[in-house]
């Protein structure tokens, strides 16, 4: 079997502060809100998990289509010997894309969660033990010093996880991945695509309440971590469609004037009867918009696959 490599580039520390000083910074100023990465415990992982089966929300489906029925055709217009995947979890999608590849020599999954990338490779090794797996422990959107692998070389970014940063945010990343690619290197990336309203708002407002309690984990998060006293059932879920940006929302409310102390920072939050707190911004692309951020980051949009109902798209870029 081929060795399994783990490299920790977070100080274990970093999400504790990192938690701080979102809290701190988001629930002081006006309007209020929290980055969508604090969902993510392991009961908000087992709520997301829900949520890809619900029947509203498509993206998970809607991707996987294309993986399955396009791997081979990206896989030969990338050449890719090294898949380098951010935000990887399970790596469980990219399973497609790694079979496709003939001359794969190295995965390199980046994530900051240990135990998420400990079990993706252990399960990866047991049914490919000629690949060569090495982990980085990291925050995409911090920085990265990748290992040396053969290349070509792919960077994978899946799920539409790019929505979730503002314009400024996604401009940055994208032009620290065109950092990380060299001469023949390319980037595989996920968007959501904008459709009617009623069908966005659907997959982030479930008739069954499981984005809601995905929502409000974001609460309980604080509570345990920090020592607030969030009442979750002082708030109620909602989702918002903002067509100037393109992006939906999802939102806390404060049902009633309230106040919230968060013990670890010796702070006191106001909330007033109405007040929101917005905990994500999920942007959804048209084509030329995915061109657009490519080239102004310094790369070459050169394929475009998207599902049968044209919900999501992956698109191919090379360095320039």
């Amino acid at each position: 079997m081929s060795p399994f490599l783990l490299t920790r580039t977070l100080p274990e520390d970093a999400t504790g502060a990192a938690l701080r000083a979102d809290v701190l910074t988001g629930l002081t100023r006006h309007p209020k809100s929290l980055p969508p990465k604090w969902f993510y415990d392991a009961r908000g992982s087992e709520l997301f998990e829900e949520i890809t089966r619900l029947p509203e929300y498509y993206p998970t489906r809607a991707e996987r289509e294309i993986l399955e029925s396009r791997a081979a055709e990206i896989a030969a217009a990338s050449g890719a010997r090294t898949v380098i995947e951010l935000g990887s979890g399970s790596s469980e999608k990219t399973r497609h894309l790694l079979d496709a590849l003939p001359e794969l020599h190295s995965y390199v999954p980046v994530d900051v969660s240990e135990s998420a990338l400990t079990g993706a490779a252990e399960s990866l090794l047991a049914e490919r033990p000629g690949l060569s797996v090495h982990a980085l422990i990291a925050d995409f959107t911090g920085g990265l010093a990748l290992p040396g692998t053969p290349g070509p070389r792919l960077v994978v970014f899946l799920g539409g996880t790019i929505g979730n940063l503002l314009p400024e945010e996604r401009a940055a990343f994208l032009r620290s991945v065109r950092a990380l690619l060299s001469p023949g290197d390319a980037l595989l990336l996920g968007t959501d695509l904008v459709k009617d309203e009623d069908t966005l708002v659907a997959a982030y407002d479930d008739a069954a309440g499981v984005t809601a309690a995905f929502n409000k984990n974001v609460l309980s998060v604080v509570n345990r971590e920090l020592g607030a006293d969030f009442a979750l059932g002082d708030f109620d879920h909602r989702a918002v469609w903002n067509p100037e940006d393109r992006w939906i929302e999802m939102r806390l409310r404060a049902r009633r004037a309230l106040t919230v102390k968060i013990r670890e920072l010796d702070l006191v939050v106001p909330f007033e009867a109405g007040e929101e707190l917005r905990t994500e911004v999920s942007a959804k692309f048209r084509r030329e918009d995915v061109r657009a951020e490519l080239e102004a980051a310094g790369m070459r949009p050169a394929q475009w696959w998207t599902d049968a109902a044209s919900r999501f798209a992956l698109s191919l870029a090379t360095a320039v």
